[in-house]
């Protein structure tokens, strides 16, 4: 197969979350353990950072792997979903998986994820954690796909378990309540492994240091502000910065070296090293045009701040969204002085253009719909001024359709 029909493959043979939604998710390990046995059980000797939480973890697992690659580790980073190409959710020290090794994984497999039928995520986590160890990583940052308890990157034992913070997200999957959701997250948390909470919250807590003690762990909640240079501006990367900055001193707790000077470069250079992107992400200056992958109220509540300080110029917005987020609280934080290109986003789990349009003009904002991001982009570029901004989200897809379609994504697959 060439590597277009194994992606085909893939998604025929189970469509991926990111298309269909709900009806992707298969919770619990028997077909993950089934991969893993036949693979030779790789997960077993793979050291580990385990990273969950409702928003904040693709960022957090980017930079903990800068840090660690910039103190000298070979680092294996399993994130997902991807922005443009699939392979961005497995890399080491950065680089992509090529698309050779995609295929030789699928048709080695091919008879095992037929008779299976494994989610697609299974599948790329199986993929995953085959490739580190063959490379021979020496440590692996694996940022959790949904929840935590059941889901398959849950069979890992890592170093260290990492909780960024829990909003309200995917809760068809892990309940209605903040304390709910905490102890899908807490699912994560290992018996005599210490686990890092990025964010105090009274309903959430108690859930956390409960699962610790029963775990006979240590817990440690990262606070109070640090001032190290990251290339990540979104006003968001704060709380990000401090729980990373926790979690490395947990990690040399542990027996890992990492040096100030190491911490200092990978905050620098993350997206150099680790290959992110979409997170208030700078494209151009003249207007300036940014684009942010936050999709939920409890993440665009930053987004929305940071677009309301803008000052210099007017301000044109190109958003979309999918159906199964909190649209209408997303819709109440967007900024009124804004003009807006309302899109559909590349899934079949998008709100129409023009749904969206008519649930903004109910929350008083103004603007238009358009047919894909392109368009939208296009329209806006027209209509603004070298002071202007031009900012693209509201959804992963809108984001990912935006870096494939308007900028050269870089393939920079190397092992």
């Amino acid at each position: 197969m060439t590597y277009q029909e194994t992606i085909d493959y893939l998604y025929a043979l189970q469509p991926p979350f990111h298309v269909v939604g709900s009806a992707a998710y298969k919770p619990g390990f028997d077909n993950i353990l089934c991969l893993m046995r036949e693979l030779g059980n790789p997960h077993e000797r793979l050291r580990c950072v385990h990273v969950a939480g409702t928003n904040g973890k693709g960022s957090t697992s980017h930079l903990l792997a800068a840090v660690l690659q910039s103190a000298g580790y070979k680092v294996g980073l399993y994130t997902s979903p991807h922005l443009v190409d699939l392979r961005e959710r497995i890399r080491i020290n950065g680089c992509m998986i090529s698309e050779s090794d995609v295929i030789d994984f699928v048709e080695s497999h091919k008879m095992l994820l037929e008779k299976l039928k494994p989610s697609f995520f299974e599948t790329m986590t199986a993929m995953a954690f085959d490739y580190f160890v063959r490379c021979g990583v020496d440590v692996a940052v694996v940022e959790v796909g949904l929840g935590g308890r059941l889901d398959s990157t849950n069979i890992i034992t890592p170093d260290l378990s990492v909780i960024t913070n829990i909003g309200y997200d995917h809760t068809e999957f892990l309940g209605n309540t903040l304390a709910a959701i905490a102890g899908e997250k807490a699912g994560i948390i290992k018996p005599h492994v210490p686990v890092v909470v990025g964010e105090r919250n009274v309903e959430t807590d108690g859930v956390f240091t409960a699962k610790a003690a029963a775990c006979s762990s240590k817990i440690v909640f990262a606070e109070g502000r640090c001032d190290i240079l990251c290339e990540l501006k979104g006003e968001y990367q704060e709380k990000n910065t401090t729980t990373v900055l926790t979690a490395l001193k947990c990690l040399r707790e542990v027996g890992y070296v990492i040096s100030d000077d190491a911490i200092r470069y990978g905050f620098a250079h993350v997206c150099e090293l680790t290959g992110l992107q979409g997170r208030w992400q700078v494209v151009s200056k003249n207007p300036l045009v940014v684009c942010d992958t936050g999709h939920n109220s409890h993440a665009f509540r930053y987004v929305a701040h940071q677009l309301k300080e803008f000052k210099s110029g007017r301000l044109f917005v190109v958003f979309g969204m999918v159906a199964d987020k909190d649209v209408d609280k997303v819709m109440a934080l967007l900024p009124h002085n804004a003009y807006y290109f309302f899109v559909n986003a590349n899934t079949k789990r998008a709100i129409p253009a023009n749904q969206l349009l008519a649930l903004a003009q109910k929350n008083g904002l103004h603007g238009e719909a358009e047919d894909n991001v392109g368009e939208a982009f296009s329209r806006a570029k027209t209509m603004a001024q070298n002071n202007d901004m031009i900012f693209v989200g509201g959804s992963n897809y809108v984001v990912g359709d935006f870096l494939k379609n308007t900028i050269d994504f870089q393939d920079n697959a190397g092992q």
